[in-house]
C-alpha cells in the first residue's frame, strides 16, 4: 500500500518544528530565534520527507507490479499445461 506523501511529510514537519523549538528553548535562545530555526528545520524536514516518501512509494509500486507480473506469468503457464 503506497504511503500518503503529504500527510506523512506534514506530520514529520510538525513534529520536527516542535522538537527543534523545544531544543532551542532548552538551549537558552530567544523565542524569535527558536521559532525561526524551527520553521526552517520544519521546511527542510517537509522537503526531505516528501522526497523519501515518493521514493518509498516508487519502490513499493515497482515491487507490487513485479509480483503481479510474476503471478500473471505463472497463471498463463499453468493454463497452458
Amino acid at each position: 500500500m503506497p504511503i500518503d506523501v503529504r500527510s506523512t511529510a506534514a506530520t514529520l514537519a510538525v513534529m520536527g518544528f516542535f522538537v527543534l523549538g523545544f531544543a532551542g528553548w532548552l538551549g537558552g535562545l530567544c523565542p524569535f530565534v527558536c521559532c525561526k530555526r524551527a520553521l526552517i528545520g520544519a521546511a527542510a524536514t517537509y522537503a526531505v520527507a516528501t522526497v523519501v516518501a515518493r521514493a518509498v512509494n516508487a519502490i513499493l509500486i515497482d515491487a507490487m507490479a513485479e509480483r503481479q507480473a510474476e503471478r500473471q506469468i505463472r497463471s498463463d503457464h499453468d493454463n497452458r499445461n
